[in-house]
């Protein structure tokens, strides 16, 4: 196989991913309503044997910018020409060039500016006329359509206007509008986009003999061995079964730092081993990657719409209407009074200046934004209105295990009787657990493995109810629970009582060295691990304004009071829900709900799953189970729960600008219509039709530039 080959199968292979990188049109058909051109304008290769993003089919087929920039710069240099051939510009600067056929330069270069730059919004109409959703298309190809027919009648005598080249920079301008729309979108759209090409073009897979082949990521299957080298990223997602390495995972969970993965840990398409080489064995490819259902949910996220999508969609529908009325009536008012020129002029400037290019664009840009901002830092939004709601949120649930807490326990404190020392006590503990299983003896061992390291043990036994017992140094040493001092009828040393009691009141898991048959050595409390960032997170909430933080677990009362007074919480403010059966959690938040509080549900487990659904917003925890992730709106991928503040600052900042670029396209029409009618030309001020394309492109560009002030949002 050779490099072309090989490359141009990876590339098959990135655009599985690709496919779901979604089309965008909004209710005033942004991207337009029109195939791409044929031939070199549309679907063209990017360059590297990698196909551009496909487009759909739908009236809101996505446009190529390419294109229009082509179309743009071509009808540009034939508007200089038609411009320096008008009539009217040529009587400004007193200035008549005679040569020959410079009448006809107007009609040939103008027919050609229409018919050719202005054949897509010609299709686009066609389209939103089929489809029966008029919309901005429909409203330039009108404009366009009845300046071209003016201009033609005048070359034909029926009117005295020198109009073609008004149509002529009508059309370029309409053509630099709709290019610097798309490019607006396509950067907004940058993230998503780009999760295409994390991805290599290829893999090596590992044979039976142990032999290396580079072959297409096409040919990989569940089961393969697969070598990724330093500076490498996964082919397919998969567990390690050879090596140790730093993963970069920022592509898919936004945390900065590289993790270390080793035997049996889980890795995701996409990532980065950036210190040394591992083998993984591939259990998922292709569609079925973790990368593909972040594009999945990304791309759904991007296409659904909000309430304030909903209001656009209406305004822009009526606007087309009303654009419509108020040209007819301009026509007719201004043929009434005689001015059959002026009636053309002021019908092609209200049909222009309603275009609703700025509406169209107020809330797509800022969804597409705020969607690839959000999946850049690890948050995927599934329901765009789940994160519209946010905003609302007074009351943010969290669950314990797995969310504010590791959910594995760690050694939070070691006990040493008179005469023996702690890192003593942990060595030997270590050493009796070495063999053990149990998610307890884990942690000890590895809480020994930063003090010394376990004591090297033999003759392990498990003490069924009781703890484990092992030999040391020619000495029998047990360690075990209550259960394991009354068998042996052993007391506490009253050094250690004080300790004990009071990890007991904190709900700690404690543990007891003994060396049998009749001496305690110390003792070992083990908790659930609070993630370092919840603190954090809870303080973020709570500058955000949240008014209430609650917690709900399984675990007991005193247990979940003590994880809640380490997490900082407030007595007679914030809440906690101890004790609760996994089918009473959508209860609670039930309750709350009756208080008339708007509460945002955070959880990671099966039993998370209805109280995801019943919260106003439900925000699953990305390290979580599938059942939970398909529950919640909001998934964060990186199971960092400071991620819930971002949501939130999100939500309120994308909010704002939506309702800000709404005022600003619904007033702009409100101003400008009348304008251009000429209600004011008694007064001298009106407006001409190019100058009503470059106000309203204005308009396009004050919303897009406000939409990128999105960009400063910390998430």
């Amino acid at each position: 196989m050779d490099a072309g080959s090989s490359s141009k199968d990876g590339s098959q292979a990135r655009c599985r991913l690709a496919r779901f990188v979604p089309t965008w049109g909004a209710g005033g058909g942004i991207f337009g309503d029109m195939d791409h051109d044929s031939g070199a304008d549309g679907g063209h290769d990017t360059g590297h044997g990698r196909p551009a993003v496909p487009v759909g089919h739908d009236r809101h087929a996505g446009h190529d910018p390419e294109m229009f920039r082509r179309r743009f710069q071509v009808c540009l240099a034939l508007t200089v020409a038609v411009v320096a051939t008008s009539d009217m510009v040529l009587d400004w600067f007193d200035y008549a060039p005679g040569f020959p056929g410079r009448s006809l330069v107007g009609p040939v270069l103008g027919s050609v500016i229409f018919w050719w730059g202005g054949w897509p919004f010609l299709v686009g109409a066609v389209r939103e006329v089929r489809d029966r959703a008029p919309g901005m298309m429909l409203l330039v190809a009108m404009a366009i359509s009845v300046a071209y027919a003016a201009s033609l009648s005048t070359s034909l005598g029926a009117f005295d206007l020198d109009f073609w080249w008004e149509l002529a920079a009508l059309v370029t301008i309409m053509l630099l509008g709709h290019w610097q729309e798309m490019k607006a979108i396509g950067q907004a759209r940058g993230a998503l986009a780009a999760l295409a090409e994390l991805l290599p073009d290829d893999a090596e897979r590992i044979g039976p003999d142990g032999e290396v082949l580079r072959v297409p990521l096409t040919e990989l299957d569940v089961g393969d061995v697969v070598l990724v080298r330093p500076g490498g990223r996964v082919p397919a997602d998969g567990r390690i079964v050879d090596g140790v390495a730093e993963l970069d995972e920022s592509t898919v969970t936004g945390e900065s730092r590289p993790v270390t993965r080793q035997v049996g840990d889980r890795v995701v398409a996409g990532t980065v081993a950036t210190d040394s080489a591992v083998r993984v064995r591939v259990e998922a490819v292709g569609d079925q990657t973790t990368l593909a259902g972040i594009q999945r949910l990304v791309a759904q996220a991007q296409q659904s719409g909000g309430r304030a999508q909903a209001l656009a969609d209406r305004f822009a529908a009526l606007l087309f209407y009303v654009a419509t009325g108020g040209a007819v009536l301009t026509a007719l008012a201004w043929t009434a009074l005689g001015d059959r020129d002026e009636a053309v002029v002021r019908t092609v400037t209200v049909l222009v200046i309603a275009c609703p290019h700025a509406l169209g664009l107020a809330i797509p840009l800022v969804i597409a934004l705020s969607t690839g901002l959000a999946a850049r830092s690890g948050v995927l939004v599934r329901d765009r209105l789940a994160l519209e709601r946010m905003r609302t949120v007074d009351a943010v649930l969290f669950d314990k295990t797995g969310t504010l807490t590791r959910g594995r326990h760690v050694v939070i404190g070691v006990a040493a009787a008179p005469g023996v020392g702690e890192d003593e006590v942990l060595r030997l503990a270590a050493g009796v657990e070495a063999d053990s299983e149990h998610p307890l003896a884990r942690a000890i061992v590895a809480a020994a493995a930063g003090r010394g390291g376990p004591a090297l043990a033999g003759g392990f036994r498990s003490l069924p109810g009781r703890g484990v017992q092992a030999e040391i140094d020619g000495a029998s040493y047990a360690v075990g629970g209550p259960t394991l001092l009354r068998e042996w009828g052993l007391a506490l040393p009253d050094e250690l009582i004080p300790p004990a009691r009071r990890w007991a009141g904190q709900g700690a898991a404690v543990l007891h060295l003994v060396r049998l048959p009749d001496t305690v050595l110390g003792l070992l409390a083990l908790a659930d691990e609070i993630r370092p960032e919840a603190r954090e997170a809870i303080t973020a909430l709570r500058a955000e304004g949240v008014r209430t933080i609650a917690m709900i677990t399984g675990d007991a009362r005193a247990v979940a009071e003590a994880v809640a007074a380490d997490l900082g919480f407030r007595p007679g403010v914030d809440e906690v829900f101890a004790e609760v059966l996994p089918a009473d959690k959508d209860g609670k938040v039930t309750a709350l709900q009756r208080r008339g509080l708007r509460v945002a549900m955070v959880g990671d487990g099966v039993n998370d799953a209805p109280a995801l659904a019943r919260a106003d917003v439900g925000i699953a925890i990305g390290a979580g189970t599938d059942v939970a992730i398909e529950s919640a709106g909001v998934v964060l991928a990186s199971s960092d729960p400071r991620g819930v503040a971002g949501v939130l600052r999100l939500s309120r900042s994308a909010y704002r600008k939506m309702l800000q670029n709404l005022a600003w396209a619904a007033g702009y029409n409100v101003v400008a219509l009348p304008l251009a009618a000429g209600v004011l030309a008694g007064v001298g001020l009106t407006l001409s039709p190019a100058l009503a394309a470059v106000l309203m492109s204005a308009s396009t560009i004050v919303v897009a530039l406000n939409a990128q002030l999105l960009r400063r949002v910390r998430l």
